[in-house]
């Protein structure tokens, strides 16, 4: 059986992840880690796009030194950034980063022509700054004029790879401009835009094969003969097939650069109250919906440790962190101001100061205001999806970075009342690759690719120990006072 290869690109890394199946259990290596991080070129935050095809190859070629001749290949990376290719198939710039500030404000001037309770009912999903949609809005007409195709990150990568362009569902979902119900880019949105539909490649599920990768490239990198299969393309799409849970008792939580919690449902869920609660609606792999909020994740910690002690480790910080006092300096994790600042550390102590709490001062100290503020911010968002969804919640499933970060878990656990399952770190590796291997037979159905990463990663239990109630009611009053002087003060 051909080994699964899974590149897996976040916001701040990558990695070239090798699967294989032996005595009925997966097994994984990672082949190649490299750093993904944006810079500021041509008056924009911009992606080294170029960079990351070089990474791929690279890591591919040290498969083919592992003595491994042909594979399967799939990629998943970050939402909602995109490629402008022109008509010879070159890109015409390197992508805008979307923590650029070309879209500050966009979404409330783009919503003076298409109100925000129709763009919802169009699309499911939910208002962020970042959105392709408000990209778009706010892209150089002249470049957008020039662009034979718009391709988001992970279809543009596959397309320099094969030369076959694609819209891969779970990402192209994200861009806040697929319509519900006619499974099309919405054409009223594209020409607000002045976006052709031709611009877009046609869309396609997860586990399209796209094709092998092109022969100049394997002879230039001495590559093994590659397959690609366009997976969930979308990282939290991935990281959701690869959450092994049973029965349709429980929430996810895909945590790390961002934390998102959501249900997979199997329809759209476009109420009002999910409109209010600013709840969105993914596209997922195989007919689903993800169904859920998108919260500032570990991004605020990682930008913490670099500022203030890059060698320090994050399990290590975790554990400081633990040892400082619990819901000091409560943090509005939506508010803009953590989006993208210099400083992190300043922008969490310019919050503190602004609302009347302590200022932390040490890196532990920040990064305890920041896991208390994901924890207390986790729990409202249960709270709402039990409203949102009534079907029984009992558990929720971490996966990811933060499956790591036991205190966290713990506390997360006393404050939403569920069982907490933390594992597989690697869910978003173990999706790519689940989709591979159901796309080339090696498992039948997600129900039986879940379970063998079950089986394979034992996740680890968290049970609430104490309740914290009170706790929860005190930061949603904090978030009402703070959000009401703030708007008063504008």
């Amino acid at each position: 059986m051909k080994p699964w290869v899974a590149v897996d690109i976040g916001a701040s890394s990558g990695r070239v992840v090798l699967g294989t199946l032996v005595a009925g259990r997966l097994q994984l290596k990672e082949v190649s880690r490299f750093s993904n991080q944006f810079a500021h070129q041509a008056g924009h935050d911009r992606w080294l796009v170029d960079r990351l095809v070089d990474e791929i190859l690279r890591g591919l070629a040290e498969v083919r030194a592992l003595g491994y001749d042909e594979v399967t290949l799939g990629i998943d990376t970050w939402a909602v950034d995109y490629v402008l290719v022109d008509r010879q198939g070159q890109k015409l710039a390197d992508p805008v980063c979307y923590r650029d500030a070309r879209t500050d404000r966009a979404i409330e001037a783009l919503t003076t022509e298409v109100p925000k309770a129709v763009l919802y009912e169009k699309t499911g999903i939910q208002f962020q700054q970042f959105n392709t949609l408000y990209q778009l809005y706010r892209e150089d007409q002249a470049l957008l004029a020039d662009a034979a195709k718009i391709m988001l990150i992970p279809d543009y990568l596959g397309y320099v790879l094969t030369g076959q362009a694609v819209s891969e569902v779970t990402n192209a979902s994200t861009t806040q401009m697929l319509n519900l119900r006619q499974s099309l880019f919405d054409s009223e949105l594209l020409e607000r835009l002045h976006v052709r539909p031709d611009q877009f490649a046609p869309l396609v599920d997860a586990g399209t094969v796209l094709g092998p990768i092109r022969p100049e490239l394997v002879a230039a990198y001495g590559l093994p003969a590659t397959t690609v299969i366009t997976v969930a393309t979308h990282d939290t799409a991935s990281a959701v097939v690869g959450t092994p849970a049973a029965g349709d008792n429980w929430a996810f939580l895909s945590s790390g650069t961002w934390s998102l919690i959501g249900r997979e449902l199997t329809a759209p869920n476009t109420g009002t109250a999910a409109f209010h609660a600013n709840y969105t609606n993914e596209w997922g792999a195989f007919g689903t919906y993800r169904f859920l909020k998108n919260i500032a994740g570990l991004w605020m910690v990682q930008c913490l440790r670099r500022e203030c002690a890059p060698q320090q480790d994050f399990a290590t910080l975790a554990q400081q962190a633990d040892q400082e006092q619990p819901f000091r300096t409560l943090l509005d994790l939506s508010d803009p101001r953590f989006v993208n600042p210099a400083r992190m550390q300043t922008a969490i102590q310019r919050f503190a100061r602004e609302s009347g709490q302590p200022v932390p001062q040490t890196l532990a100290q920040l990064a305890r205001s920041v896991y208390d503020s994901l924890a207390l911010t986790y729990a409202a968002a249960v709270t709402e999806l039990k409203v949102l969804v009534p079907a029984p919640l009992t558990q929720l499933w971490v996966v990811g970075g933060g499956a790591n970060l036991q205190a966290l878990n713990q506390v997360t656990a006393d404050l939403t009342g569920l069982t907490v399952w933390a594992g597989p770190t690697e869910a978003t590796a173990l999706g790519n690759i689940a989709v591979q291997m159901m796309t080339t037979g090696a498992v039948a159905t997600l129900t039986a690719a879940r379970a063998l990463i079950r089986a394979t990663f034992p996740p680890t239990q968290f049970g609430p120990q104490r309740d914290l109630a009170a706790t929860q009611q005190q930061y949603q009053n904090f978030l009402t006072n703070w959000r009401q002087s703030r708007d008063a003060a504008k």
